[in-house]
């Protein structure tokens, strides 16, 4: 890897993660010393970039830097355009339209060498020949409310046809391949609870907020599929153990 290109992913690692990252994680992914990690910082640091820390402790990348879009890798522009195609193959209306804006806005922004890479790529994503179940309720929408963190008032049908009347907080729209998932906040279960969009009766967008920003009920929610993972790990294990 050439010294410019070294430079350029340490910003872009640096940029990826929200805690330090030691000269050794550095030096790791970078597949180079720690000497050279050590005096690429210290040219950053010279080129005014903004990068606190030190050696030892670890270095973050203050929020607010950005480098030219343009600059992007042959690898960066193939993941971006694949995940478009998904999108656009598997989306609610509004985000496949985005995702064949942003195609097109990536093919427009970079230079003509690397074109190829969006027009004509080596990657893609198999068609989907079975329509989603369709929706109950409106996606973009939905993902206002998340944004805004607004609460939402629905009336459910469950897997044994059961309807009940709840009012949750919604923190995450989940695509999978045959069923969306809403992830939200259950004041009726008081829990966080995941609710097929397909199975949705009614909706209503309130303009009641929740009392927790949805970023941090977010990492909350979050928290919960990794204690649930453990969880069901753990029983599978001990099962294991009582078979053998």
């Amino acid at each position: 890897m050439r010294r410019a290109e070294r430079l350029f992913e340490i910003i872009q690692i640096l940029r990826r993660v929200r805690r330090p990252v030691t000269a050794e994680q550095l030096a790791r992914e970078l597949e180079t010393s720690k000497r050279s990690v050590y005096r690429d910082i210290a040219d950053l640091m010279a080129q005014r970039v903004p990068i606190r820390g030190e050696a030892g402790l670890g270095y973050v990348l203050d929020q607010g830097f950005d480098l030219p879009p343009l600059m992007l890798t042959p690898d960066e522009i193939e993941a971006a355009v694949l995940g478009a195609q998904w999108v656009a193959q598997r989306g609610d209306a509004p985000l496949v339209k985005a995702a064949q804006d942003l195609i097109a806005k990536i093919a427009a922004a970079v230079p003509e060498r690397l074109r190829p890479f969006v027009l004509d790529p080596v990657t893609g994503v198999t068609k989907r020949w079975q329509a989603p179940a369709q929706d109950g309720l409106d996606l973009a929408q939905l993902r206002a409310s998340i944004r805004q963190g607004l609460k939402l008032a629905l009336r459910y049908r469950d897997e044994q046809n059961r309807e009940t009347e709840r009012k949750v907080w919604p923190v995450a729209l989940g695509f999978h391949e045959g069923v969306r998932l809403i992830a939200a906040w259950c004041e009726l279960r008081n829990d966080f609870r995941h609710f097929r969009t397909d199975r949705v009766l009614e909706a209503g967008f309130l303009d009641e907020r929740y009392p927790a920003r949805p970023s941090v009920l977010r990492a909350e929610w979050k928290k919960t599929l990794v204690r649930d993972n453990e969880q069901k790990t753990f029983s599978e294990s001990q099962a294991t153990a009582r078979s053998e």
